[in-house]
């Protein structure tokens, strides 16, 4: 579940999917990232965040309830579907503010296979060595 950018020109990075000869399309730029923020944003019916990308050591991204929404810059480099599942988690989060059942509802709702999502992210996080989780849930984010 890719969200289309309307206008962009050429071909995206490539890398790698689920450990096989299958090439999965990463961010072409940061600003294209923005744009699938905005995107979420608008289809979730949530204000759009401020953004901020910077390295991030322990987490793919986070979001404060002020409204700033910060990613790791690990994310230009991953397969979009699995940065979208970051996005929207994240946004997720200013409707339901933790991980119990309504916030897993919103989830289901708008990314029907989040949990494979969750999955696969953790997987492409072990696979590249990266040590990127929540402390405080098993979902990968």
């Amino acid at each position: 579940m890719t969200a289309k950018r309307p206008g962009r020109k050429g071909g995206s990075r490539t890398a790698p999917s689920r450990g096989n000869s299958r090439i999965a399309p990463t961010w072409h730029d940061a600003d294209e990232l923005r744009w699938a923020v905005r995107h979420w944003a608008t289809r979730l019916g949530v204000r759009a965040p401020q953004i901020h990308l910077r390295q991030m050591q322990s987490k793919w991204a986070s979001i404060s309830t002020a409204g700033r929404l910060t990613l790791n810059t690990d994310l230009l480099v991953i397969p979009k579907d699995l940065g979208e599942f970051v996005v929207v988690h994240e946004l997720v989060h200013l409707l339901a503010p933790n991980h119990g059942k309504v916030f897993k509802s919103f989830m289901r709702a708008y990314m029907p296979d989040w949990e494979e999502q969750a999955e696969r992210l953790g997987r492409y996080a072990r696979h590249t060595g990266k040590r990127l989780s929540s402390r405080r849930t098993a979902t990968p984010i």
